[in-house]
């Protein structure tokens, strides 16, 4: 059978795909999976326990490892070990309390692996505590924490929504 013309133009102008380069491909989803794993462990959540209602603010810094002080409405938990009441903080007439600084210095000297060492280091204190906790306890912990050496203590509070200028 003998071609005509016609056929013979279309054979000319059709684009033949014979191989797939995916070498561009592959470049971008390496690209894409280096910046997945590097942007993936940016978001750090503080957890709050159930019994502890944090205030609310507008914040702008993310949260640090620190040391971290939880104070509910009875107890002060520091990095997770029950230490003192409420209760007796208030009734107490002195600046310091003695069993956080005892458990800050623990926490000096007890250095185990990178994370500790980083959280130790650093020398920085969060303080989670409920709304409901008066604010002389809230100050005595804070200056047991400076007299031991942490100077930067911060409070946790819920990040409120930014609010939208009005129209």
């Amino acid at each position: 059978m003998r071609n005509s013309r016609r056929i013979k133009r279309m054979s000319r102008n059709r684009v033949k795909i014979t191989k797939m380069n995916l070498t561009s491909l592959m470049d971008v989803f390496t690209i894409l999976v280096f910046f997945l794993l590097v942007n993936s462990g940016s978001v750090e959540l503080l957890e709050a326990p159930k019994n502890i209602t944090l205030p609310e603010a507008r914040v702008e810094s993310k949260p640090r490892e620190t040391v971290v002080i939880f104070v509910s409405a009875d107890d002060v938990l520091v990095q997770g070990v029950m230490v003192a009441r409420v209760e007796d903080i208030l009734e107490d007439r002195e600046g310091t309390i003695e069993p956080i600084n005892a458990r800050l210095a623990e926490l000096k000297e007890n250095v185990v692996g990178p994370s500790t060492l980083m959280v130790a280091g650093s020398q920085e204190v969060t303080i989670l505590a409920d709304k409901s906790v008066p604010f002389v306890v809230i100050r005595k912990i804070m200056s047991t924490c400076t007299d031991e050496g942490f100077e930067n203590v911060s409070l946790a509070v819920i990040q409120k929504p930014s609010q939208v200028a009005a129209n």
